[in-house]
């Protein structure tokens, strides 16, 4: 005879099922998702882009590339690389609104327009975008329009870019930025003359 321990020591027990369909509707929920932002990519590939790529004060954009004789898509690449369209960004280094113009620049753009200079100013997109353009043109002059130097300089400074050009490492005719030493500004250069294309195709539609 058993003891009723005994017994209930020699029952064995059921295994527990396990849950599935929570974890298959997961899988499910996220191919559909999936599925869908395909379908969305493809068949409208341009409204995709422009959530990618925002574009913010398009007037002004345009209005200031024209008068000092930039691309706009290229003032719009600079802008998103610089502060992602966000006017009242401050940078670690001190650059100031949307593209990202230290105060010292900013106090001698304003010197070479003769205007009065106020630090605030930096904030408003109008003023931004004309002393970021104005400052572009004058760095297209300066670099005979080379848009990977004119691009480098407007991240590292002209100054810098004079030294690099100097060193033989960098360019073996002094003239052409073959090899940007800086891994930084080399991956800013890069990526503003991806986004570049990018503003081509949304602002040309």
């Amino acid at each position: 005879m058993y003891s009723t321990h005994t017994v209930m020591t020699r029952r064995r027990r059921r295994p527990r099922r396990r849950r599935i369909w929570p974890a298959l509707s997961g899988i499910l929920l996220c191919l559909v998702l999936a599925g869908a932002g395909l379908y969305y990519v493809l068949h409208y590939p341009s409204q995709v882009e422009q959530i990618a790529y925002p574009l913010e004060y398009e007037d002004l954009i345009r209005q200031n590339a024209a008068q000092y004789g930039l691309d706009p898509a290229r003032v719009a690449a600079v802008i998103y690389c610089e502060s992602s369209f966000r006017s009242q960004v401050v940078s670690s280094a001190g650059a100031v609104g949307l593209m990202q113009i230290m105060p010292s620049t900013a106090e001698w753009i304003a010197q070479k327009l003769g205007e009065a200079y106020d630090e605030q100013l930096l904030y408003d997109p109008a003023v931004n975008i004309r002393y970021g353009c104005w400052y572009l043109n004058y760095l297209e002059q300066r670099f005979d329009g080379d848009l990977t130097k004119v691009t480098a300089a407007y991240h590292a400074g002209g100054g810098q870019v004079d030294q690099w050009l100097e060193d033989p490492a960098v360019s073996s005719d002094g003239s052409t930025l073959e090899n940007i030493p800086s891994q930084v500004t080399a991956a800013y250069v890069e990526k503003v003359a991806q986004v570049l294309e990018h503003y081509k195709e949304i602002m040309d539609s």
